[in-house]
């Protein structure tokens, strides 16, 4: 007769991770950290988990620090089944968040925030960056805009938000048209004048993205121009996920999501 090997022991107690002392003294400290964090009513079962296990993700990054980057991207499963699920259709992340936006289901701004999150997700999957990208407070941060998001999807939808749904992306130019106006209003980040990310300077990013636009709103953009439109979005992808200013990270967020849409007319069709 076999018997196992007995277990070593006593297993040692989990400790903070070193990493996470200037952010909090003790796991108490950790509780407050996460208590804005509040599961919205009438979500699924499968969304309260995810969105619940990504709360105690960023609670347990006291002993592992990596947890906080997980919690964000653990998150977006929930996002995405919600987003599917409330407009009906089964599309890429980043084209359900854009068509919340434009029924007005969610705010611009917060569509930039979630935006933001799948741009961290696609560049853990791609290995440019790694699951210590984020510090607990800017976890905290991706993931209550997630929390929002979602008390926002999951009310009922009203006739006017039906309507708007059906709608979305019906007249890409007059949008396009309106998210460019909406952007050209908005205040340039405060401090970040002359400030490059990764050798993107961000004024001229900004000032290209503009003239890019308006040339396609007045006729189109030729071959060069598309060219450096695919560009700034390269850039684009690059700097936001790396920008420490929630502000800031907004404005170029929204700037990539004009963008992108100006360069959908230029996407080859599959045949």
């Amino acid at each position: 007769m076999t018997t196992l090997p007995p277990l070593p022991g006593p297993f040692p107690l989990p400790v903070q991770d070193t990493r996470t002392r200037d952010v909090v003294l003790d796991y108490a400290d950790m509780h407050a950290l996460v208590a804005g964090l509040v599961l919205p009513n009438g979500a699924s079962m499968y969304v309260m988990s995810a969105l619940e296990t990504s709360r105690e993700l960023i609670r347990h990054s006291y002993y592992r620090y990596e947890f906080a980057t997980v919690a964000v991207t653990h998150s977006l499963f929930a996002l995405e089944n919600v987003l599917t699920e409330r407009l009906a259709i089964d599309e890429p992340l980043w084209h359900l968040i854009e068509r919340a936006a434009d029924a007005g289901l969610i705010t611009v701004g917060l569509a930039a925030e979630l935006d933001r999150s799948r741009l961290l997700r696609d560049r853990l999957t791609q290995g440019s960056v790694t699951s210590a990208a984020l510090q607990q407070a800017q976890a905290v941060a991706m993931v209550r805009a997630v929390f929002d998001a979602i008390s926002l999807l999951v009310r009922p939808p009203s006739a006017a938000e039906t309507t708007a749904v059906r709608m979305s992306g019906a007249q890409p130019e007059d949008r396009l048209a309106r998210l460019s106006e909406e952007h050209r209003r908005a205040l340039f980040p405060d401090g970040f004048r002359g400030v490059d990310i990764v050798g993107v300077e961000l004024i001229l990013l900004d000032a290209d993205v503009a003239g890019l636009i308006q040339r396609e709103l007045n006729g189109g953009l030729d071959d060069n121009g598309i060219v450096n439109l695919w560009s700034c979005i390269a850039d684009l992808d690059k700097i936001v996920p790396l920008i420490n200013s929630a502000y800031c990270a907004s404005y170029f967020a929204k700037l990539r999501t004009i963008a992108k849409l100006a360069a959908t007319r230029y996407i080859p069709t599959a045949t």
